[in-house]
């Protein structure tokens, strides 16, 4: 197995990485944002607002039969 940020063989100790700087650097990407999950939030306050009072008029809505 190769260490994901330079591809060195990996140490046990800080598997999956080959040192602790690259355990480090890979863990600094989380934190500055390097890597995100998608998302289908609505990025901005308003936007959730809307989105939740839609929901919640759909909740409210009989259904319709098919």
């Amino acid at each position: 197995m190769t260490c994901p940020m330079c591809d060195r063989e990996t140490v046990q100790k800080y598997r999956p990485f080959c040192s602790r700087r690259c355990a480090d650097l890979d863990l600094a990407k989380w934190f500055n944002g390097g890597y995100a999950a998608p998302s289908n939030d609505p990025d901005d306050m308003d936007d959730l607002e809307q989105a939740m009072d839609r929901a919640a008029r759909d909740a409210d809505r009989p259904e319709k039969p098919h």
